[in-house]
């Protein structure tokens, strides 16, 4: 084949393969969101009996507009206390959209400590999380100080786990206890200096924990790989227990999803 017919190929595959992907994407868009058009919730499971889209724990914030969806595949007797995660100024919107679909794979609640790096309602967000957003209990705090209070008001026991590379203990060796927050900081600046002191010395704190690494050319893992890591690991030491209460509790479970794969990423 001659110099001029390999530059034509070079010009027309590119867009081709192009072509071809965004097709296929098409392919799923509107079979999916016509489910969710036509999805059916049980009249018996009224307005008030299901978890709001829409979370606002102060009295002076704004309502805060989360991705369309959020905690509304959930019955009200699926939320459970065993373990909760809290990032505190997460700066990546697809890194938070993950831990939010871990957050609903393993049944526990997920909080967000304002100044975020991004919107709520940012595609990348909503993106990352795909069409598990129904399936996960999110609340957005307006400060640390916010945060606390909230957590105050919490009954039963409780405790905060600040997850930092300062840690005294290895995450594997640490003993989880139901009603444990485990709480993350941003990607660039760790958690801030508050609440290490809460996590450590405060009346709840229940110390310091470090996941092992190689730091001498990692400057620190990925937020959402590091989530995953502590947050299966309470989970296994608790027996996956948060895991039981999820049985018969989803409202449309039946329904499944043609979105299986990161298609939009």
């Amino acid at each position: 084949m001659d110099a001029n017919g390999l530059r034509t190929m070079n010009a027309i595959n590119p867009l081709h393969f192009s072509i071809n992907l965004r097709s296929k994407a098409s392919l799923f868009r509107p079979l999916y969101f016509s489910q969710l058009k036509n999805k059916i919730v049980p009249s018996s499971l009224s307005s008030s009996s299901r978890f709001s889209p829409i979370c606002s724990l102060s009295g002076s914030a704004s309502t805060i507009a989360l991705p369309n969806g959020v905690g509304e595949g959930l019955s009200q007797s699926s939320q459970n206390k065993l373990l909760q995660v809290v990032l505190v100024s997460p700066q990546i919107p697809g890194n938070t959209g993950c831990i939010a679909r871990t957050c609903a794979a393993s049944a526990v609640g997920l909080h967000l400590v304002r100044p975020l790096g991004f919107q709520v309602d940012d595609t990348k967000l909503k993106r990352a999380g795909l069409d598990y957003w129904p399936y996960v209990v999110v609340k957005v705090h307006n400060s640390w100080a916010e945060f606390q209070d909230y957590f105050r008001q919490q009954e039963g026991e409780k405790r905060l786990l600040a997850f930092t590379k300062r840690g005294t203990k290895i995450h594997s060796d640490f003993s989880y206890r139901k009603g444990d927050y485990l709480i993350f900081g941003s990607e660039t600046c760790g958690l801030p200096p508050e609440a290490l002191i809460d996590c450590e010395s405060g009346a709840f704190g229940g110390g310091m924990i470090r996941i092992p690494m190689v730091e001498t050319y990692v400057r620190c893992l990925n937020l959402s790989v590091s989530v995953g890591i502590a947050l299966y690991e309470a989970s296994r030491q608790l027996n996956y227990e948060q895991l039981q209460f999820q049985s018969g509790t989803c409202i449309g479970s039946e329904e499944q999803s043609l979105i299986t794969e990161d298609i939009f990423a």
